[in-house]
């Protein structure tokens, strides 16, 4: 009996549209697909499953390669930091303190000497080791990373990938002996977060410089990666931070120039958010199926589906296996021989997942020496003949990610609107970036910031990095002439 006559299956799939109900859909993907459980019995803590993390050793060993190419080198840093680090830097300890986890006491309630910290962000540990690390012009450029979770007591309603109170990410600290070097540094975050995002991730995004009131806590400017979810809303990835010497005064880090001067050393941060990119990959590339994975990035590449009757189980599975291994050569391939679910179950199984290639094959199939290859992107089917077949999965295995990042590019080009009035502006926000004249993204432009934030429940993203854009009139909220084009959204 075929297996597609069974009509007795556990159904599982995605029961709501994207577009009409992203949330609950990205909820549904998040169940369905296996990649986060909820359930741990500790708000805003999760449990992440294998297919996620999978895939997440794969983005961390990518993106590490990446830093280590261009000099960085691992570290593995406490997770604990004492209160005493933390408070050295006190624009720092102001703008993290309310989301800080205090240990206090260990054992039966016994206190410990000094309150330590569950990391927030690691500044306070890597530049206390700095400044021990440190001595001479030959010590610079020192450039560090580690893999590591941080923990922040997020007081707003907590989302699995978005918003949790542990995430997991890789943060890069760097010591130069100038503030050229610094800024270069900058620069080069910029250009790793694109190799990473939109070349291995094909998810398109927008770097700003970030407004004075909402710089990183102790940093001199803040740039960071925005994209624009399905959702209307933008999420920040990846930011870097040109922290200037003020965390190399109070840490004490300085060394010694060639012409014998003691000098404090310049310092950046860069915090790429593994569980939060991952997020985005789901919302962002995912449809009405599940999930739509970069093809280096699936945890499965391509999934062999046999197509099993009785009579011919034994040599359609003999066929299935023999291309397996021929496949697994150079791609991560899986032969579902489970003969208690039908094809249209593992169909819909796997492109579920997210499984960029599956290949049929049939008793049919096997009269025709062909088998039919189905790409998850474009959804579509083709009939292969097998002495063909190795060489076209090698074709779509090669362009898949570069389709993927061209169709995200086009979405993502018509997503921003110009608004020239408030009323503008509220047509338009919660759907698409909104970009206006305003007045200033110093100190003097927070009190039009606070009215995108309370009327509008939207905030300043800042102002588009690399691009010289001239404000023309005035700013559309307060009416004083503008300084400069700044662009507004709603924000996880």
């Amino acid at each position: 009996m075929a297996k597609e006559d069974q009509t007795k299956e556990e159904t599982r799939g995605i029961t709501v549209k994207k577009e009409e109900d992203f949330s609950e859909w990205f909820t549904q993907v998040i169940k369905e697909a296996e990649l986060a459980d909820i359930r741990y019995n500790v708000k805003g803590f999760l449990v992440y499953r294998p297919w996620c993390v999978h895939t997440w050793n794969i983005m961390y060993d990518k993106l590490a390669g990446i830093l280590e190419k261009k000099g960085h080198q691992p570290l593995i840093m406490p997770t604990v930091i004492p209160e005493s680090n933390f408070k050295l830097e006190s624009k720092h300890v102001e703008g993290f303190a309310p989301a800080v986890f205090w240990i206090t006491e260990h054992g039966a309630g016994e206190k410990i000497e000094e309150r330590l910290a569950l990391r927030p962000t690691s500044e306070t540990a890597f530049y206390q080791m700095f400044a021990l690390w440190i001595r001479s012009y030959k010590d610079l450029p020192l450039k560090t990373y580690q893999r590591a979770s941080v923990f922040r007591y997020e007081g707003k309603a907590t989302r699995p990938f978005f918003r949790a109170r542990e995430f997991y990410w890789i943060e890069a600290h760097d010591a130069f002996a100038t503030e050229k070097d610094a800024t270069n540094q900058v620069k080069e975050d910029m250009e790793t977060t694109k190799e990473f995002l939109l070349d291995e991730l094909a998810i398109p995004f927008i770097f700003f410089q970030r407004p004075e009131w909402d710089k990183f806590p102790g940093a001199v400017n803040t740039y960071a990666a925005d994209a624009l979810m399905p959702s209307g809303k933008v999420i920040q990835l990846p930011s870097t931070h040109m922290l200037g010497q003020n965390f190399s005064k109070p840490f004490n880090v300085k060394y010694i120039d060639k012409d014998g001067t003691e000098k404090y050393a310049y310092i950046t941060c860069y915090g790429p958010a593994i569980s939060r990119i991952y997020g985005a990959l789901i919302a962002f590339h995912g449809d009405d199926k599940g999930l739509v994975l970069p093809f280096d990035l699936a945890p499965i590449q391509i999934v062999i589906v046999p197509i099993l009757f009785e009579d011919t189980k034994r040599i359609v599975l003999k066929k299935c296996y023999e291309l397996e291994k021929k496949l697994r050569r150079h791609y991560k391939v899986k032969v579902d021989g489970d003969d208690e679910k039908s094809a249209g179950w593992k169909f819909n199984y796997w492109e579920m997942k997210g499984v960029p290639i599956r290949i049929e094959i049939g008793p049919n199939d096997l009269k025709k020496k062909q088998a039919i290859v189905y790409s998850r992107d474009t959804g579509e089917k083709e009939t292969i003949k097998e002495k063909d077949l190795i060489d076209h999965v090698k074709a779509i295995a090669s362009d898949f990610t570069e389709r993927l990042k061209k169709n995200a590019e086009r979405v993502f080009n018509t997503s921003i609107v110009d608004a020239d009035s408030i009323e503008e502006v509220k047509e338009n926000i919660g759907s698409k970036i909104v970009r206006v004249n305003f007045c200033s993204i110093d100190k003097d432009g927070e009190p039009c910031a606070e009215i995108v934030e309370k009327e509008l429940l939207a905030s300043v993203r800042g102002t588009r990095f690399g691009l010289d854009e001239t404000p023309k009139g005035k700013c559309v909220f307060c009416g004083k002439p503008a300084k400069v084009v700044a662009y507004i959204a709603k924000s996880y």
